[in-house]
């Protein structure tokens, strides 16, 4: 089974923390993000080194402080890892789809 994060536990208590981001996102033209992108953002980058203990007020904290710079500096250098169909992986994944 995948690993999980150690800050997995809080998703549920913390969602509607969360909604308000997204919310808040929305108001300011990004609509299209999602929960579970956010989350993945916050997992993978806000909490890269997670405490080992954390308080529940501290990952509420994380979510409502969170700027829109901030996730979207995130996708954006999360897009270039993406293989390009020009790279010899993207190639390879073009080939396979084609044939």
């Amino acid at each position: 089974m995948k690993n999980e994060h150690p800050y997995q536990h809080f998703k549920e208590k913390v969602q509607p923390a969360l909604q308000c981001k997204l919310d808040e996102f929305s108001l300011l033209g990004y609509g299209d993000v999602k929960e579970d992108e956010l989350w993945l953002f916050l997992t993978n980058k806000k909490w890269k080194r997670p405490k080992e203990e954390v308080f529940l007020f501290e990952v509420v904290e994380d979510i409502l402080s969170l700027t829109v710079s901030e996730y979207m500096n995130f996708t954006t250098i999360e897009a270039f890892k993406q293989p390009t169909l020009l790279s010899e992986e993207g190639k390879k994944e073009l080939k396979e789809l084609l044939f």
